[in-house]
C-alpha cells in the first residue's frame, strides 16, 4: 500500500453477507467512522457479497444501483475522514469460505465463476478509475480454501489471481491489490512475491485461542485455549507466533509488502488469556512494522460492545469500549 505508515483500522460488516433473501446492505455508519478517524485509525475493510447485487447467479448482470447506494457512500465517507478503504469480495461467485456449499459454481474449476470474478473485478476497476489507491485497494478474494480443497491447487489459485491482476492493471494501471493468503488467509504465496500486490495474512493463530467455543466452527477435539502453554502437542509463545509468521516475512523481503487483513479473538476465550495472547500478537506486528485490521469494530471479536466475560468497558464517545483492547491497539502503532 502507498502510505508512508502502516494501515491500522478494522472490518465493517455493512455488505459482508446476505443471510437472507430480503436483507439489503447497511450504510455506513458515520458514527463509528468518526470514532476510526478521530483515535488515529486510518484503515477500513469492507468485506462484501456477490448476491447483494446479483440475481440468481446471472453474474455478469450486476445491479449497479447497489455499488451507487453503497459501496460508493462507503468509500465517499472514508475518504472524508482520510480512511482508506479496501474493497474486499468476502463471498465469490463459486466460492466463500462460510457456507460454500450454497454456491452454483466452483471458482478453482468452471470457467463460469472464473469469468464472473474477472468481470466483477474488471468492473470495480473501471468504476472507480481515477480514485487513489492512498483512498482505495481492492481485496481481491478473502481467505481461499486449503490447498486441493475445491480443487485449489497453488498453480491453479496462483494462475487466477495473475489473470485478475492483468485484467485491473489494464483498467487501472494504479490500482493498489490485496491478495490473502491460501488455507483461510494463514498460509504465505512466495510465487505471487513479484506481482506488485499487498499480502494480507490473519491473525487467527492459535486457532483454539482465537476462536474459542465459537459456534460455527466444526473442529472435533479443539483443546480448551492456554497461553502461553501447548495446544495439539504444539507449544504457543511469543516465539512461536514469530515463527509462524516467518514465511511471510520471506514474502516481504522478496519484495511484496505484507498487511493483517483480519486478526482478533471471540469473547467466549477467557479474557485473561486473550489479553496475554493478543499482547504478544500486536507486539509482533509493531516489531514486523506491519499494519492490521480487527475483525470487527463492534461485536463478537471487536472493541465495541463484544461481551466478554472480565473485560473492562468504558464508556467512549458514546460507544461501549474494551479499554485494554483498545490500548493494546492504540499502543501498538507504529
Amino acid at each position: 500500500m502507498p502510505e508512508t505508515k502502516p494501515y491500522y483500522g478494522f472490518n465493517f460488516l455493512w455488505m459482508f453477507s446476505k443471510w437472507r433473501e430480503d436483507m439489503k446492505p447497511a450504510p455506513p455508519d458515520l458514527k463509528e467512522l468518526d470514532f476510526v478517524a478521530k483515535h488515529g485509525f486510518n484503515f477500513v475493510r469492507v468485506p462484501t457479497d456477490y448476491r447483494f447485487w446479483t440475481e440468481g447467479f446471472d453474474y455478469l448482470k450486476p445491479d449497479e444501483r447497489v455499488f451507487e447506494d453503497y459501496i460508493d457512500k462507503y468509500l465517499d465517507e472514508c475518504t472524508k475522514r482520510g480512511l482508506h478503504m479496501s474493497l474486499n469480495i468476502h463471498r465469490a461467485p463459486g466460492y466463500c469460505i462460510n457456507r460454500n456449499d450454497i454456491e452454483k459454481h466452483n471458482l478453482w474449476a468452471d470457467k463460469e465463476a472464473q469469468d464472473a470474478f474477472l468481470f466483477l473485478w474488471e468492473t470495480f476497476a473501471k468504476r472507480y478509475k481515477g480514485v487513489g489507491s492512498d483512498k482505495l485497494s481492492f481485496d481481491l478474494l478473502n481467505e481461499p480454501p486449503d490447498i486441493g480443497q475445491y480443487g485449489c491447487t497453488r498453480d491453479v489459485h496462483e494462475k487466477l489471481m495473475r489473470r485478475v491482476i492483468a485484467a485491473i492493471r489494464a483498467a487501472d494501471p494504479k490500482r493498489e491489490i490485496v491478495i490473502d493468503g491460501l488455507e483461510g488467509g494463514h498460509t504465505a504465496m512466495p510465487e505471487l512475491a513479484d506481482a506488485g500486490v499487498v499480502h494480507s495474512g490473519r491473525g487467527y493463530t492459535p486457532f483454539p485461542v482465537s476462536h474459542h467455543k465459537a459456534e460455527w466452527v466444526s473442529v472435533e477435539n479443539m483443546p480448551e485455549p492456554v497461553y502461553p502453554g501447548e495446544m495439539w502437542g504444539e507449544y504457543w509463545d511469543r516465539k512461536a507466533l514469530v515463527e509462524f509468521y516467518q514465511p511471510w516475512r520471506d514474502v516481504e523481503k522478496a519484495g511484496a509488502k505484507v498487511h493483517i487483513g483480519e486478526f482478533g479473538c471471540y469473547n467466549k476465550t477467557p479474557n485473561d488469556i486473550a489479553l496475554r495472547w493478543l499482547t504478544d500478537l500486536f507486539d509482533v506486528y509493531r516489531e514486523f512494522g506491519w499494519g492490521y485490521a480487527l475483525w470487527n469494530f463492534k461485536g463478537t471479536f471487536g472493541i465495541i460492545d463484544h461481551g466478554r466475560a472480565g473485560a473492562k468497558f468504558e464508556k467512549m464517545d458514546g460507544f461501549n469500549v474494551d479499554r485494554d483492547l483498545f490500548e493494546l491497539m492504540v499502543n501498538n502503532r507504529v
